[in-house]
C-alpha cells in the first residue's frame, strides 16, 4: 500500500516541532537558569561597581525567557532592583549566598541558594559591600543565631519591601 502526499501533514509535522520549544515549563526554565560563580569583572547591574573583592552576600537573578544572569554586590542591591515596580513582574529566578556555608568576608559561589526560600536578617551590625546588607541563610534556626549575635530581624522573602531596605542602617 502506497501513502499520498499530503501537504497539511508536513506542515503539522514542523509546527509542532517548532511549537514544542515555546512550551518551556517554569521548572525547565529555572534548570536554565542557574546560579553561576561570579567572575572577576562582573560588574553590580545596580550600581556598577566590581563585586569580587567587597564583603557579604551577593545576589543574582535572570529575568523569564533569558538565559543571561544579572550579578548584584550585596543582596541589598539585588532587592533594590528586583522590587522596582519596572522589574518586579518581569523576574523568573532569584539567588543569594547561603552564609552559612562561607565566610563574610569571602562568600562561597559553591552555595548560592533559592532566594525565595531563604531566610534574611536585615538590621545587623555586619557590612555588606554597600554599607548595611541583608544576611541570607538556607535554615531559619542560623538565621535566627546570627541576628541574636549581630543583631537584625528574621524575615522571609515575602516580607522584604522597599521601605524595610530604607530602613536598615
Amino acid at each position: 500500500m502506497r501513502l499520498k502526499y499530503n501537504p497539511h501533514w508536513l506542515f503539522i509535522v514542523v509546527a509542532s516541532f517548532i511549537l514544542s520549544g515555546c512550551g518551556e515549563t517554569p521548572e525547565e526554565l529555572q534548570l536554565a537558569q542557574h546560579a553561576m560563580a561570579i567572575e572577576r569583572s562582573d560588574e553590580c547591574h545596580l550600581c556598577g561597581m566590581i563585586i569580587n573583592g567587597f564583603s557579604g552576600p551577593k545576589g543574582q537573578l535572570y529575568k523569564r525567557g533569558s538565559d543571561q544572569n544579572m550579578t548584584f554586590c550585596s543582596t541589598r542591591d539585588m532587592f533594590a532592583y528586583l522590587l522596582d515596580p519596572e522589574h518586579q513582574h518581569a523576574i523568573q529566578t532569584v539567588y543569594v549566598h547561603d552564609m552559612a556555608k562561607g565566610l563574610w568576608d569571602t562568600p562561597d559561589d559553591e552555595f548560592f541558594i533559592d532566594a525565595r526560600t531563604a531566610w534574611y536578617v536585615a538590621g545587623h551590625e555586619r557590612k555588606g559591600a554597600m554599607g548595611p546588607t541583608l544576611a541570607s541563610f538556607s535554615d531559619k534556626n542560623i538565621a535566627l543565631s546570627f541576628a541574636e549575635q549581630y543583631g537584625g530581624k528574621v524575615v522571609q522573602f515575602k516580607d522584604i519591601t522597599q521601605s524595610l531596605l530604607l530602613q536598615i542602617k
